[in-house]
């Protein structure tokens, strides 16, 4: 995969969002208003994409962000679920989306339908369920959130430089397609891409308010 501005700027973004979170639970050693279900989801994402680290090589860059993506993932869930006194400010009770059910269970069957149309293969298969996966995997986020209205600001800038990493790829989609002769589209990646920036569309409009006022960031609260 080259590299250009907008790839580059989505990487950093991404990176930057993850270590805004992991300051947010080591300084504050407080899980409040953290969605330990979306982590889980990403996590997986990453462990099903990137299968590609044990069979192929592309890049040291590349090699070592998909390893960071996996390694700092695994530690906040790690975090959340044993490390005091954090994982005792985890808040089950508003973190009850049921992922499995109604994300990763239906993101499966898709995968699955969607590979055999060209011939199955379970490396392929694996790397569409991520990408399927990740288009959604923010929504137990998004739902914590909205039920507890106010949003801490490091919080708040985690999931807008979340949702920058998205809308930034896309940027990188449309420039690699003008600019590489033979750059091969990927139309389920751009239609899940194109999915997981409009979930955040709420939560931008919000962030930005906030931010434009001065105060602190809230949403409408659910219910």
């Amino acid at each position: 995969m080259s590299m250009n501005i907008f790839r580059l700027s989505g990487d950093m973004s991404h990176v930057a969002s993850i270590i805004v979170l992991l300051l947010r639970l080591r300084v504050a050693k407080n899980a409040q208003g953290i969605s330990l279900r979306t982590h889980e989801l990403f996590l997986l994402v990453f462990l099903t994409r990137y299968l590609d680290l044990f069979t192929t090589y592309y890049s040291l860059y590349n090699s070592m962000m998909k390893m960071v993506y996996i390694a700092t993932t695994g530690y906040i869930v790690h975090m959340m679920r044993n490390v005091e006194p954090i994982c005792s400010t985890y808040d089950k009770a508003q973190d009850s989306f049921l992922h499995l059910k109604f994300l990763v269970a239906p993101c499966a069957v898709l995968a699955f339908f969607t590979n055999l149309i060209g011939g199955f293969n379970l490396m392929e298969m694996l790397w569409v369920f991520s990408i399927y996966l990740e288009a959604v995997a923010i929504l137990p986020q998004l739902v914590v959130l909205q039920r507890y209205g106010e949003v801490e600001n490091l919080t708040g800038n985690y999931i807008f430089l979340m949702g920058s990493y998205r809308a930034l790829y896309i940027l990188n989609w449309i420039w690699r397609s003008f600019t590489e002769p033979y750059y091969q589209h990927h139309y389920i990646v751009y239609l899940c891409g194109l999915l997981q920036t409009g979930l955040y569309a709420d939560f931008f409009y919000y962030y930005y308010l906030s931010k434009k006022s001065g105060g602190k960031f809230s949403l409408p609260t659910a219910g």
